[in-house]
């Protein structure tokens, strides 16, 4: 009786010890994917959400896009899972919405807090128009990526001192640059910012139809 109990018991533990093993791996196979993988489904994801920024605001998709790959860690870092916040944008004077802690290059730094990635981009996009340094940023060709990726860290919007060149191999390791060279199929533009939230003339929603031309 005590055999066929030890017997139990043991078959027991070891069923749980499977079971614990297999929950263990299914997680960790939804969370550690190659990055690789995890880059290519990002920009599956939001390439659109890029070129729909070029199109309003007239900064490079590739720039953006890889930008929100490096800060985000292609949308798996803490501040993005916490915060939605795909760009690193810090509170900086003036911000009014919801906040998020984070130590970055000092401990508990403030950070923009979003209820969508997409308000991400669009924040990102009026970030950078709404800054006079990065006004020589807009002087340059759409499809000048490298101007830009070195303007962005010239005008201190990163401390990482390659991050420049970070930015240019995410770019050009991922061909990001044909997002640069989309075609106009049709275009309606709806505008529905109010003045309150945003300055006039701002543009923050659209329907666009467009193609890409691969290089």
């Amino acid at each position: 009786m005590i055999k066929r109990s030890f017997s139990t018991s043991l078959f027991l533990i070891l069923k749980a010890i499977v079971l614990c093993n297999f929950l263990f791996l299914c997680s960790f196979n939804l969370t550690a994917q190659p990055p690789n993988l995890k880059t290519q489904i990002y920009i599956d994801n939001y390439s659109q959400q890029a070129i729909r920024q070029m199109i309003l605001y007239k900064i490079p998709a590739c720039v953006t896009l890889a930008q929100a790959i490096y800060e985000s860690s292609s949308g798996v870092s803490e501040l993005a899972k916490r915060s939605n916040n795909h760009f690193g944008i810090k509170c900086h004077v003036g911000w009014e919405g919801d906040t998020v802690l984070k130590s970055d290059d000092e401990l508990n730094e403030c950070f923009r807090k979003y209820n969508t990635v997409e308000e991400s981009f669009d924040d990102h996009s009026l970030f950078l128009t709404s800054r006079p340094r990065y006004s020589n940023l807009f002087k340059l060709g759409i499809k000048d990526y490298k101007g830009w990726c070195h303007g962005l860290k010239k005008a201190g919007y990163a401390t990482f001192s390659k991050y420049a060149s970070a930015l240019i191999r995410i770019i050009e390791e991922n061909k990001l640059y044909n997002l640069n060279t989309y075609q106009y199929l049709h275009q309606k533009i709806v505008i529905r910012a109010s003045r309150e939230l945003l300055p006039q003339n701002n543009l923050t929603n659209s329907s666009i139809s467009y193609s890409i031309k691969n290089k």
